[in-house]
């Protein structure tokens, strides 16, 4: 097979949780431009109509999903539409995710009256908002034969990031899920059902961006220090993360699961020294 049809999604039907998101629109676009089929699942419906519409108007096929990564019933409703659009489900990308205000321990709180119910929501979002779009759009991923899914992990698991335990803890626990369930899927489906994980740097995206940046659009404290740990001293574009999706979702990656990728410019390499 020639090297661009290696990397080609087209025919292939993928939902995009978290497709409403920073990072889901690139992710979305991405596929779009590898001509795969997109389920954009998100809870903004406006948001999701308006990036299926600009899809669609630039010759490529998608249709809006509105549902909570957390709700069975909402999910397998999508499920269900998304099968009678294209017939079948090949790809998962789970996107859903990211860290509450909640969940935010600041130097100066207390550490032993940390918020426990904002932890568990971090971790909600994060680990059961994988865990359950995987079963649930995975059952149709098997049934269809063959497919890939990838989690999004983060450089919080591998490195301390200070004030976001709950995120840390959930992103921890999504790359435990994504090497047990990519084995267990090996010793079911053979070589035919793969899943991986997506480990983003720094990207600006809702959730973080009051964290890094200020209002003026200068660096915060924090911004910096990520910066300056940054060996490319810049944070990433959403795009940037398109080239590594792309080869997870297509053939091009079809001896590879259980693996996390790293897309940061070097953050993680990097000692600081």
């Amino acid at each position: 097979m020639e090297t661009a049809a290696l990397f080609s999604l087209k025919g292939k039907s993928i939902i995009v949780t978290g497709g409403t998101g920073v990072l889901g629109k690139a992710f979305i676009e991405a596929i779009a431009q590898a001509a795969g089929q997109i389920g954009i699942l998100g809870r903004n419906k406006t948001v999701a109509e308006e990036r299926a519409h600009a899809i669609e108007s630039s010759g490529g096929k998608a249709i809006p999903l509105i549902a909570d990564v957390l709700s069975e019933e909402q999910l397998t409703n999508c499920k269900e539409k998304m099968i009678k659009t294209f017939g079948k489900i090949d790809g998962l990308v789970n996107a859903a995710g990211g860290n509450v205000p909640e969940a935010v321990l600041q130097p100066g709180d207390d550490i032993f009256s940390m918020s426990i119910d904002g932890m568990k929501k971090a971790m909600d979002l994060n680990l059961w908002g994988t865990v359950l779009p995987t079963l649930i759009f995975g059952k149709a991923i098997a049934e269809n034969g063959k497919g890939s899914i990838v989690n999004i992990s983060s450089v919080s698991v591998p490195r301390t990031l200070t004030k976001v335990l709950g995120y840390s803890m959930g992103k921890s626990a999504v790359e435990s899920f994504n090497k047990w369930m990519a084995v267990e899927l090996a010793n079911r489906y053979g070589d035919k059902i793969r899943m991986n994980a997506l480990v983003p740097g720094f990207f600006l995206t809702e959730q973080n961006r009051t964290l890094l940046t200020n209002q003026d659009g200068s660096y915060t404290s924090r911004g910096e220090a990520v910066i300056k740990q940054t060996p490319f001293k810049r944070f990433g574009n959403p795009n940037e993360l398109g080239g590594v999706l792309v080869w997870l979702l297509s053939d091009a990656s079809k001896f590879v699961t259980g693996t996390t990728t790293t897309v940061d410019g070097g953050f993680n390499a990097f000692s600081g020294v």
